[in-house]
């Protein structure tokens, strides 16, 4: 226990941050600063005797708290001052004193307080030097009496200062314990503080020594001793040390004793509460209880409730149908009942949430259809398509006569870059409604359609009941993309989940597993799109109607790139019609050599292209930009720095209120890049594609030229055929599936039964495959082929190989024949002749019954092209070879 002592009257001074040593108490400091080093090791560990120091509280300019641990601030000083002594202008008067050290790289600043402890080191220990030279101290300090401070001064790297001791005199105590009020204050404070020992002792079993503090030690020290013990704030502690009037500090040390023995209270109180609430089956919660007990007696606990009272709120606003309401309010009730740790917490809450922020009866404004407007948006979006968008026109005009009309659900169908997805946009936008795509590609789990059930971890809803959240309105567009490429394995098939979607009787009361309640789908409108049509299940087509968008011509291809693609691709790069200009004749190059799809993408990128080498060519102007009235210039001390240094450095700031357009014209050349044929083949290579490839690749007998229909539109498919010898096989390459193979065997067969009518053997030849075998192959053979519309091309291959005859290089054909040589209609017929006109072909065999599908074909393509129906297979070989056919005379069919 801390006796009377004598000060001297200068002491060396250790900076306590943010923390304050009272007397009487005992605290542990590890000194690693240079400063608190060289301060123990000169004042303390050099001395025999028990060293005194000051210990003196200082708040840092950010207030920053520190632990124990931190000691002061290191003074900067120049080399041979170790020992002097520099005087700081530190007035006594004031409470609190403002010291400011500048150092080479830094300031900081202090606020020093007028006031400390003196303390006696109990314990020393070093700890072992660092290979650096690094020391650590480690002191045991006791707090004796408070003393004032005077004058602040630096002895090498720490602080002395002239003190003046605060205690009092023992006459001076003599005469305060006579008086009354003090004697009043020293009975409540023991009586407090003995209650507060005996609480202790049945919490913690200890209290002893304690109580034996109580009666051996005078109370003024008294009050020092407890209130150390306490964890109160730092501006309360520094009250207590400038509480030196002995009846101010006894009230002050009273009050917070006071605190204490209610905080321990309070605790009691929430513990009795929380144990009296828990089962069994929730001692697991016990800290988590109390927890909440504690916000409920600090009235800090409504973050939970108010949680569940706005979901409670967004439920009544949200307009649900009686049914889901009363299964919304139990769930809700529930919910209540659960505390926020147990596991169903949280998806309840998620489940809620999503009830409530559901659109039951939200639906966008319903705006009066303005068909002539909707006509110049699809005209302003889409170039030709001139049949799809009649149809929309007068699914458009259904809907304004019949608001609440069911319509069809439209189901565009073709290849991938002719506008599938932004006619869906356009009719959105059309009707004022909003616009979700809910993309299906690639998707094998009805989940996706349907939801996952709540049992499961990690469930959540369906695609269409996220997309009509997230879209907030109940009555979108939702275009179903690529229905077409959804699979199915052992999690379900989400085509057959989509019968339901689609069903205008089903929907209204469309069940999503995760939902679990009824949700009306009958006043969205749903568009679909597909690239073909045979990978949709037919149940699923028949709730469709199919529109079928075939690939562009290269006319309409041009018109597109002039009036859409080439002001786009300028726009996405930066530039305009004063840096790039692409006249008619090259796009049309573009088309022709490098191109050659259904759709405009490639083209797109190839027009792309040439703008990335403008723009590099536009970025590489060395101009140097004028600094307008309007711009400023921008100085600070780091560039001042940089010139300063020889660096040239310059810059401006150029304001709001400029365009781009304007800023764009400091970039001025002196003509604008024309693009032309030698730029092509730099920029985008050498042609792809060759008008004379047909030619070229049917300049020997056994080959001839077909037209299939792909997923990417219609294509030119050439067949060879070629002989050797062998044992009278029929080898097929080319990646074929069964149907192709089956049509090679018919079209061989039907060849070997009329070779001798058709002149391809003697009349003794009994087997046209006499000791050799024949190989079919279809180039490029890394795709996949089937379907029977090859039965003509390959029979016209079979006999151009047996005769030795060139088929004609500019003849193309389609159909499927049967055993008896009849040529059966086949589909994609548009698709076939507009891959025909690409190529250039000039003349095309069809099927005699597909006439009917000549109306789909644009006039401009027919008119560049002669169409040859055939109704038998001799009809097929009179027109595809030169001069016609002249084995038919001879054939007794």
């Amino acid at each position: 226990m801390a006796e009377s002592v004598e000060l001297p009257s200068r002491l060396a001074i250790l900076p306590f941050r943010n923390k304050v040593l009272l007397p009487g108490a005992i605290i542990r400091i590890r000194c690693t600063s240079p400063s608190s080093v060289q301060l123990v090791e000169q004042e303390l560990w050099q001395r025999e005797e028990k060293g005194l120091i000051g210990i003196l509280p200082v708040r840092d300019a950010a207030a920053a708290t520190a632990e124990t641990a931190s000691v002061g601030p290191t003074l900067s000083h120049s080399a041979g001052s170790d020992t002097s002594e520099k005087s700081s202008k530190t007035p006594a008067s004031t409470s609190s004193d403002n010291v400011k050290l500048d150092g080479k790289h830094q300031q900081e600043v202090f606020h020093w307080h007028n006031r400390g402890v003196a303390a006696r080191a109990l314990h020393l220990s070093r700890g072992v030097e660092k290979p650096s030279g690094r020391v650590t101290y480690i002191v045991v300090l006791e707090g004796l009496c408070r003393f004032n401070l005077h004058e602040l001064s630096t002895r090498g790297a720490y602080y002395t200062a002239r003190i003046s001791p605060l205690e009092m005199t023992k006459a001076e105590l003599e005469q305060v314990d006579q008086d009354p009020d003090f004697v009043a204050l020293s009975r409540h404070f023991k009586a407090t503080a003995m209650e507060l020992i005996s609480v202790l002792e049945q919490k913690q079993k200890t209290g002893g020594r304690t109580k034996v503090l109580l009666e051996t030690v005078p109370v003024h020290k008294l009050a020092d001793i407890f209130v150390a013990s306490f964890e109160i704030s730092f501006e309360e502690q520094l009250s207590m040390l400038d509480s030196v009037d002995l009846k101010a500090r006894l009230s002050k040390a009273n009050e917070l004793v006071d605190q204490h023995l209610q905080s321990i209270r309070v605790a009691e109180k929430i513990t009795q509460k929380v144990e009296g609430q828990l089962s069994k089956s929730q001692k697991e919660f016990l800290l988590r209880q109390q927890m909440r007990a504690i916000k409920e007696e600090l009235g800090d606990n409504d973050d939970d409730e108010d949680d569940v009272a706005a979901i409670e709120r967004k439920m009544q606003s949200a307009g649900m149908p009686s049914n889901i309401w009363k299964h919304a309010q139990r769930e809700l009730r529930r919910l209540k009942k659960m505390q926020p740790q147990q596991p169903g917490y949280n998806s309840s809450h998620v489940y809620l949430e999503l009830l409530a922020d559901l659109p039951w009866q939200t639906g966008s404004e319903q705006l009066e259809l303005d068909l002539k407007a909707a006509k110049e948006r699809l005209d302003n979006d889409h170039y030709g398509l001139v049949k799809i968008k009649q149809r929309i026109i007068e699914y458009l005009a259904v809907r304004k006569l019949k608001p609440d009309a069911r319509g069809p659900v439209l189901c565009f169908v073709g290849p991938p870059g002719v506008g599938k997805t932004s006619l869906a946009s356009s009719i959105a936008a059309a009707l004022g409604r909003k616009f979700v795509r809910i993309s299906l590609g690639g998707i094998k789990d009805e989940a996706d359609i349907r939801g996952h059930r709540r049992t499961y971890i990690g469930s959540m809803p369906g695609r269409l009941i996220d997309g009509i959240k997230r879209v907030g309105v109940c009555n979108p567009v939702m275009l179903l993309d690529e229905i077409d490429k959804t699979g199915s394995d052992v999690r379900g098939d989400p085509a057959s989940a989509l019968l339901e979607v689609l069903d205008p009787e089903q929907n209204k009361t469309f069940n999503d597993h995760y939902l679990n309640v009824p949700f009306d789908l009958s006043k969205v409108i749903f568009v679909a799109t597909a690239n073909k049509m045979q990978p949709i299940p037919p149940p699923l087509l028949d709730r469709m109607e199919v529109i079928e968008l075939p690939g562009y011509t290269p006319e309409e291809k041009l018109r597109i790139a002039m009036q859409y693609l080439i002001p786009r691709v300028l726009d996405q790069h930066g530039l305009s019609s004063e840096f790039l200009q692409i006249p008619e004749a090259m796009v049309e190059l573009v088309i022709q050599r490098y191109t050659r799809e259904a759709g405009v993408r490639n083209l797109e990128r190839n027009l792309a292209a040439l703008a990335r080498a403008a723009a590099v060519r536009v970025a590489e102007q060395e101009q140097t930009v004028p600094l307008s009235k309007d711009m400023h210039r921008l100085a600070s001390p780091l560039l001042e720095n940089r010139l300063s240094e020889g660096a040239e450095v310059e810059m401006e700031v150029i304001p709001m209120n400029e365009n781009n357009h304007e800023i764009s014209n400091t970039f001025s050349i002196a003509s604008p890049l024309v693009v032309d044929e030698p730029m092509l083949e730099k920029v985008l290579g050498p042609p792809r594609f060759d008008d004379r490839e047909a030619a070229e690749r049917v300049a020997a007998p056994g080959i001839s030229v077909g037209l299939v229909w792909t997923a990417f539109g219609g294509e030119v498919q050439f067949v060879e055929v070629t002989s050797m010898a062998g044992k009278g096989e029929l080898h097929l390459t080319g990646q074929l599936g069964d149907v192709i193979k089956e049509s090679a065997q018919i079209a061989l067969t039907w060849v070997r039964a009329r070779a001798t009518d058709l002149k391809l053997a003697a009349a003794d030849e009994t087997n046209l495959l006499e000791d050799r075998d024949v190989h079919i192959h279809f180039p490029a053979g890394a795709v996949p082929k089937d379907g029977p519309s090859a039965g003509v091309t390959l029979v016209t291959a079979l006999v151009s190989l047996f005769s030795q005859k060139r088929v004609r290089a500019d003849t193309a054909m389609t159909g499927e024949m049967t055993l008896r040589g009849l040529v059966l209609p086949v589909g994609g017929i548009k698709d076939k002749i507009l891959a025909a006109h690409r190529y250039g072909i000039k003349r095309v065999i069809l099927p005699e019954k597909n006439l009917k599908d000549l109306v789909e074909v644009p006039a401009a393509v027919l008119g560049s092209l002669e169409i040859l129906l055939a109704k038998r297979m001799e009809d097929v070989l009179e027109q595809a070879f030169e001069g016609g056919c002249p084995w038919k005379q001879h054939s007794k069919l």
